[in-house]
C-alpha cells in the first residue's frame, strides 16, 4: 500500500519564507516515516520546497500542519478524498482543534503518534469498524479512538510517549529543491521532548500530554543517531534542550568526539550556566535559539515569561559569544504592556547588545492557549481565518495600547530596521561570531522581508477581491 506523507504549509507562509538562505527541514514526516511497517511504500512532500499533486494516487495520505497551514490542509484533504483516498491529519493545529479537522478528514491524530501509528495503519488495513462514541483500545496506555456520527474517528493516548528505542528518521525522504530551496542540513533529530515553562502563548502545553515533564532520550541512542548521519551539521528540534542541565551536559560530552555542528533552541535559564556552555561550544553547537520575547520585563511577567530578565540580556549575550556560540533571539510584538515604543526600544536594544539573529513575529494567540483564551474573553479576538496566524501578515486580536493597524506596521518597521545593513553591521561587528554562516543567514532574513511584503500584498489584494464580489 502507498502513503504519502505531507509537511503542509499555507502559501501566505511558505511565501513569506521563500527568500530564506538557511533553512532547516522539519522532523515530524521523516519521523512518522520511520514509525511506519515496511509493508507500506512512502512518499513525502514538504511544501517549502515543492507543491503537492493532489491527482496522484494512494492508498492513504497523512497530512501535518500547524495553525497557519489548517485551512490549506482542508483544502489538500477535500482534494484527496475526493477521489475516494483515505486522509489522516494529525500535528499541533488538530490536536488543538480534533472536532474541526474531523469535518475534513477520515481520521485525526491528536497529539504524538508513537503509541498511535502503527494501530491506525492496522486498522485501516483490516479494515475496523467502530460504533459510534469513544473506545479504550490499548489498557496499557490508555489509547482510546472515538468514532464520531461522520464516520470520521479521532484517535488519543492520553499517556506520554517513551523516548527510548526511537528509530531514527528516514532522511532519505527530505528532498532539496531549486536553486535556493536547499537545506542547511538533512538531520534533524531530538534528544528531549517537552519544556519546564508554561508560556501563556504556548501550544507546546497542550500538544504533548503532561508536557512539563521533561522526558529523555538515552544519550548513547542520540549519539549513534548523531553518528550515523553522513551530515556535518545537525538540528535538534527539542522544545528545550537546557531544561535538565545534568543531561544536556551528559549529552555534550558524548557528541564532542564526533565533531559535528549543531543549533538547537533552550532558554535563559540554561545560559547562565557556564559549565553548558562551555560542553556545548566543544561538541560543536554553533548556535542556539533563545524566546527573549520582549524588552519589556511587564510584558514578560504578565505572560508568565519571567525566568525572562532583561536586564540580564547584555550579559548573558557576551557570555554566549565568549565561548563561539552565535544565538538567535525570538522577539515578538502585541502584549498587553506594550506600547508605541516598544519597537524602537526593542531594536535599539538588540543592536547594543549585538544580537546575531532574530526571528522577529507578531503575538499569535493560537487556539486553547490561555492567550487565546483571555483575548476571546474580552471579546478581542477580531479574525478566526487561520491562515492569518502565522505572526508574519495579520494582527488577529485587538491590542491593549495600539490598533492592530499600528502594531503591524510597527511590527514591520521594527523588522525592517533590525536587518537593515547598517544595523546588521553594527550587531555582527559586535558579536563577531560565526560569521561564515551569520552574514548569509542576516542576508537571507533581508532578502525575506521582500517575500513578506509580497505575501501581505497578496492576502490584502485577494481579501479585497472576496469583499467585492470579484
Amino acid at each position: 500500500m502507498e502513503l504519502l506523507l505531507i509537511t503542509c504549509e499555507d502559501p501566505l507562509t511558505r511565501q513569506a519564507r521563500a527568500r530564506e538562505l538557511i533553512r532547516f527541514p522539519q522532523l515530524t514526516m521523516p519521523y512518522l516515516a520511520a514509525l511506519t511497517p515496511q509493508t507500506w511504500g512512502v512518499s513525502h512532500v514538504d511544501e517549502i520546497i515543492r507543491a503537492v499533486d493532489p491527482h496522484e494516487r494512494y492508498d492513504l495520505v497523512g497530512i501535518t500542519a500547524a495553525t497557519p497551514g489548517a485551512l490549506h490542509t482542508y483544502e489538500l484533504a477535500g482534494a484527496f478524498r475526493a477521489r475516494g483516498i483515505c486522509v489522516v491529519i494529525g500535528g499541533p493545529h488538530a490536536t488543538l482543534l480534533p472536532y474541526e479537522a474531523a469535518q475534513h478528514a477520515d481520521i485525526v491524530v491528536v497529539g504524538e503518534a508513537e503509541w498511535q501509528w502503527a494501530r491506525v495503519l492496522r486498522d485501516i488495513e483490516r479494515e475496523t469498524h467502530y460504533p459510534t462514541g469513544v473506545h479504550l483500545i490499548d489498557e496499557r496506555t490508555g489509547a482510546n479512538v472515538e468514532m464520531l456520527p461522520s464516520g470520521a474517528r479521532i484517535y488519543r493516548c492520553p499517556t506520554p510517549a517513551s523516548l527510548v528505542g526511537l528509530p531514527h528518521a528516514r532522511r532519505a525522504l527530505i528532498h532539496h529543491g531549486g536553486w535556493n530551496q536547499w537545506w542547511a542540513t538533512k538531520s534533524p533529530m531530538i534528544a528531549t521532548r517537552g519544556c519546564p515553562h508554561q508560556c501563556d502563548y504556548c501550544a507546546i502545553p497542550l500538544i504533548y500530554p503532561r508536557a512539563r515533564q521533561m522526558r529523555f532520550r538515552p544519550v548513547a541512542q542520540v549519539v549513534a543517531e548523531a553518528a550515523a548521519s553522513p551530515d556535518k551539521g545537525i538540528v535538534f528540534w527539542d522544545d528545550n534542550i537546557g531544561a535538565d542541565l545534568r543531561y544536556a551536559k551528559e549529552l555534550f560530552r558524548a557528541l564532542a568526539p564526533l565533531k559535528k555542528w549543531w543549533t538547537s533552541q533552550t532558554t535563559m535559564a540554561s545560559i547562565r550556566d557556564d559549565a553548558f556552555l562551555r560542553l556545548a561550544a566543544e561538541s560543536g553547537c554553533q548556535a542556539l535559539f533563545v524566546g527573549l520575547e520582549s524588552v519589556n520585563q511587564s510584558s514578560l511577567n504578565g505572560t508568565r515569561k519571567n525566568h525572562n530578565q532583561v536586564s540580564a540580556y547584555r550579559q548573558l549575550l557576551q557570555r554566549v559569544h565568549a565561548f563561539g556560540i552565535a544565538l538567535q533571539g525570538g522577539i515578538m510584538f502585541g502584549f498587553d504592556e506594550d506600547n508605541q515604543d516598544i519597537f524602537a526600544r526593542t531594536v535599539d536594544l538588540m543592536g547594543e547588545i549585538g544580537l546575531d539573529n532574530a526571528t522577529i513575529s507578531l503575538m499569535a494567540p493560537y487556539p486553547g492557549t490561555p492567550a487565546f483564551a483571555k483575548l476571546e474573553k474580552e471579546k478581542r479576538i477580531i479574525d478566526y481565518d487561520w491562515r492569518h496566524y502565522n505572526g508574519k501578515t495579520h494582527v488577529v486580536y485587538r491590542p491593549k495600547q495600539m490598533t492592530p493597524e499600528q502594531l503591524l506596521a510597527g511590527y514591520e518597521w521594527a523588522k525592517t530596521q533590525f536587518y537593515a545593513p547598517s544595523h546588521i553591521a553594527k550587531r555582527l561587528a559586535i558579536s563577531r561570531t560565526g560569521l561564515w554562516w551569520n552574514i548569509p543567514r542576516n542576508l537571507g532574513y533581508l532578502f525575506g522581508l521582500t517575500g513578506e511584503a509580497r505575501a501581505r500584498r497578496d492576502a490584502t489584494s485577494s481579501e479585497w477581491r472576496i469583499a467585492s464580489g470579484e
